[in-house]
């Protein structure tokens, strides 16, 4: 298989080079704009601020180009000015990167080819989101960055960490600019057609360099403040579930167990800053200081709607459609593989359903972040010595409130429609949701209130010599890792006042205004219209009140301490790595690295287990020690055709959530819903990956290229959720607890390339075109796995980016479209759809975006740009297995900005 995927880079690249080569010019090696990514933390005097987009194109072809490791890389088109409005919006553009879209309309949780577990460094040094291992790219605001270079392959002299790669995003320097003092300013205003509200980002920049005696000083200044609004409504089916087990009327007919929907609205803003000092006292010696501080700071409700259709008194109108089957029913109406009975079932079309409880609940959320980095070394470079020494401190909290009130009543009639158009709808005769009245309050008074602490000192040194020989360079390093992680909360609370949807609430003395009308509608449900539920703000601010009325005492509950745990890990890594190098005549070149890298890793975890209501404290050490060997070989075959081949070996270690030994579950009031709880597990093994890719890459004029790759990954020890029936105090909960499964497999193709236009006649010569294709096959080995034999979680098959460009004449602009196609987004084990063996999915359908920018350089300090994001007004459709029975569509927003730059 390996030796077919190296055989096929060939022959794809034949075909590219075909095409290209009538285009080829002079080769522009002695062009290079950006520095060579052999080392993610180099500094380099060559790295300067790029301004436009073509020569931020060309700045990121050339790192790529001489690269020692298979990147891709994205390069600020000014000072402030990235491609995209977010770091995760613009690697979506990246070939193998898939991306969904998150809850407040951001792009999000990016996978490299297939795979979410990367490991991210800021300048070098790793950074993470609380106590995860991830970081949230969203959290750091684009406006403060250079660029951003994304590791495919490994080489020993990158920190371990992730079996996906590793992406590096690089922060502004004194010395990227010239001698003097320069000052970038910029503003940006958003409006938001689904949440039908502006949003702005403010930035600056003021940089210095000088020269202080024989030497040079420079000092950095990079602040911004970001605050957005969002909507984003979302409609939903329910579980299937035989009508056979249900109300009266439905009899042989599959209908969802219940039909709701909800918006996340509200608001969220993003403080930032970051500090740089250098000091170069001769030409080889350099001393600096880094701080960053990144906030993230949210206000939102998450407003729902819904019917549990299924406790209905009866079913009328019931429609059946034409996908049948024979299938084993348990007695709720669930499939089982044993017992049970045997039913002819069809799935349904649509019903009515009668004097149905009806819900709507409000979760009142609040959220802050705060991250800060400090760090500090030293470099020296001479003709062959090139040494660097780095301390670095980096602290991250994330602090989450959320207070939840149901309240319910009957709803005479609810309509439902199961397909329509792929959506489904939900109609209640009358609109009973919308009058203030006959509310009770249901189930219980929810309060999910938790701390997510994690920090991380280390020290890392980096030394290379330069042979000039056959091996050109040695390379050494160490690294001292320590990392503290903390995580504490309760999730919980008192029932109902007066049971279960008893206490009418406007008995009890709350403010009139209690109940609102939800801030926004859903499209699917009730034709639009907004139903009543509980003021976020009032939720958020009279919590004690609240607590009072429910029968519990004031003040935030203690922490659960099967919620809660910490952990402290310590690592200490070294490398040893060589880079080789031989002339073989003409224009023929061959070099390469051959390293590997020691890890070493003492975890000791502290948490607490419940069994049958017993609190039992939980400590577990564990020490790993890996050795992670990577090989490459490139061959520059003309000065713009070379191809690269490599190998490395790498890990990913478990999230420090997913090792908590800490088991955590509850008791639902809803009896149609069956209990369930999750738990940790201590002995989680590290997640191994091989790896092998394959390039061929052309580069022809000053800034166009074709390339195609293929790869190859091996995966043991994956990590993923199993679901297990135990007995906790009598009753049968389904827990999930992460488990090692064993192996996975992916293979793939990518192909990519930019063009410019030079040979047009004047005018048109400022056009250009960019694009990748994405072909990614990925399988699930163990034989014990629920999953064998079918793709990885979350990886489309297949997908792509193609754009055009332009720029002349003060104006650039940008239009693309992404696309991704369908992937299965989870395992669906719960409901009942056409039988057949093997695992049942959530599946998400194709799905693509256009976005495009727009701007002009008023003078050579002012800049006006326009911008807008899916403006096809692209929508996340989900079905249940069968596109007949859709789970879930999400709207997602269509944004248009404004923006204007300075720059001094």
């Amino acid at each position: 298989m390996k030796a077919r995927l190296f055989m096929f880079t060939s022959a794809s690249m034949a075909a590219l080079l075909a095409s290209a080569s009538a285009a080829a010019q002079t080769s522009d090696e002695q062009v290079e704009t950006g520095s060579v990514a052999s080392d993610p933390t180099a500094v380099s005097d060559r790295e300067i601020v790029v301004t436009g987009q073509r020569a931020s194109l060309q700045a990121a072809r050339n790192i790529k180009r001489n690269s020692d490791q298979v990147v891709e890389v994205i390069v600020a088109d000014d000072i402030g000015k990235f491609p995209d409005s977010t770091v995760a919006a613009a690697l979506q553009r990246v070939p193998g990167i898939q991306t969904v879209n998150g809850f407040n309309n951001e792009v999000v949780s990016p996978l490299v080819r297939g795979i979410g577990d990367i490991l991210t460094t800021l300048d070098g040094r790793e950074i993470f989101t609380g106590v995860g291992r991830g970081f949230a790219f969203q959290d750091l605001p684009a406006e403060a960055l250079a660029g951003a270079e994304i590791y495919k392959s490994n080489s020993a002299n990158l920190l371990e960490g992730g079996v996906a790669g590793v992406i590096n995003l690089k922060l502004q320097k004194p010395f990227n600019f010239k001698e003097g003092v320069s000052v970038a300013l910029n503003a940006r205003g958003t409006y938001g057609k689904e949440v039908d509200k502006f949003s702005y980002t403010l930035g600056g920049l003021i940089s210095g360099r000088w020269n202080v005696g024989d030497g040079e000083f420079g000092a950095l200044l990079n602040i911004s403040y970001s605050d957005q609004n969002f909507n984003r409504p979302i409609s939903f089916n329910c579980d299937p579930r035989s009508g056979s087990n249900g109300p009266p009327g439905a009899a042989g007919i599959v209908l969802p167990t219940c039909v709701g929907g909800l918006t996340d609205t509200g608001s969220y803003s993003r403080p930032q800053a970051n500090l740089a000092l250098q000091w170069k006292p001769t030409p080889e010696l350099e001393f600096y200081v880094d701080g960053l501080y990144s906030g993230y700071r949210s206000r939102f409700a998450t407003n729902f709607i819904f019917s549990d259709i299924f406790a209905a008194q009866s079913i009328t109108n019931a429609v059946a459609g034409d996908e049948c089957f024979t299938a084993q029913v348990d007695g709720g109406g669930f499939p089982t593989r044993s017992g049970g009975t045997t039913q002819n079932l069809c799935l349904g079309e649509s019903a009515t359903f009668n004097n149905v409880p009806g819900l709507t609940s409000t979760q009142a959320k609040r959220d802050k972040t705060d991250q800060w980095l400090i760090a500090g070394g030293m470099r020296y470079d001479n003709d062959r010595i090139h040494f660097e020494t780095d301390l670095s401190y980096f602290d991250t909290t994330f602090k989450a409130r959320n207070i939840i009130v149901d309240i319910g009543k009957t709803i005479p009639q609810v309509n439902v429609v199961i397909d329509d158009n792929g959506h489904g709808t939900t109609v209640m005769t009358g609109d009973p949701l919308s009058d203030a009245n006959d509310f009770r309050f249901a189930n219980s008074l929810f309060q999910d209130i938790n701390t997510s602490k994690s920090s991380l000192k280390a020290w890392r040194t980096d030394f290379s010599y330069d042979v000039e020989s056959f091996i050109d360079q040695i390379q050494l390093g160490f690294r001292y890792a320590d990392r503290k992680a903390s995580f504490e909360g309760f999730a919980g609370g008192p029932a109902a006042p007066g049971g279960n949807r008893v206490t009418l609430v406007n008995s009890v003395g709350l403010p009139s205004d209690f109940l609102i009308l939800s801030p926004a509608s859903i499209p699917f449900i009730n034709n639009g219209a907004n139903w009543y539920t509980p003021d976020p703000d009032f939720l958020r601010e009279n919590t004690d009140l609240l607590r009072q009325l429910y029968g519990a005492p004031t003040g935030d509950p203690a922490p659960d301490p099967s919620r809660s745990y910490r952990a402290n890990e310590k690592t200490m890594s070294g490398y040893a790595q060589i880079k080789y190098a031989a002339d073989l005549g003409g224009d023929m070149l061959v070099d390469g690295l051959v390293g590997v890298r020691w890890v070493t890793n003492d975890r000791d975890l502290q948490g607490t287990g419940r069994v049958s209501g017993v609190l039992t404290p939980v400590r577990r050490s564990s020490t790993e020690t890996d050795f992670l060997p990577n090989a490459s070989v490139r061959l520059k075959l003309t000065p713009e055709l070379q191809l690269r081949a490599s190998y490395a070996k790498t890990l990913s270690r478990p999230a420090f959530g997913d090792l908590n030994p800490g088991l955590f579950y509850q008791v639902p009031n809803n009896a149609n819903i069956r209990p369930n709880g999750n738990g940790g597990n201590p002995d989680l093994r590290s997640q191994k990956s091989e790896a092998w890719d394959a390039t061929a890459e052309y580069y022809f004029g000053p800034s166009s290229y074709v390339s195609a790759a293929v790869y190859y990954r091996e995966i043991k020890d994956r990590v993923a959720i199993g679901v297990e029936p135990e007995v906790i105090d009598g009753i049968t909960y389904n827990i999930s607890r992460p488990r090692n499964l064993g192996g996975a497999q992916l293979k793939g193709v990518e192909v990519s390339g930019q063009m410019f236009f030079d040979f047009l006649p004047e005018g048109l010569d400022g056009l250009g075109m960019f694009g990748n294709f994405t072909f990614a096959d990925s399988k699930i080995k163990t034989p014990t796995d629920p999953l064998v034999g079918e793709p990885l979680l979350g990886v489309s098959k297949y997908s792509y980016n193609i754009g055009g460009l332009y720029e002349k004449y003060g104006f650039t602009a940008r239009v693309v479209y992404t696309w991704r196609g369908k992937f299965n987004e989870g395992l669906f084990g719960g409901g009942l759809l056409v039988p057949g063996d093997g695992a049942k999915f959530n599946r998400v359908k194709a799905n693509g975006r256009l976005d495009f920018s727009v701007s002009y350089d008023i003078n050579e300090n002012l800049a006006l740009s326009v911008d807008g994001v899916n403006v096809l007004r692209s929508k996340y459709h989900s079905y249940f297995h069968t596109p007949g029975f859709p789970h879930d569509i999400r709207v997602d927003d269509s944004f248009y900005g404004a923006s204007l730059r300075a720059r001094f």
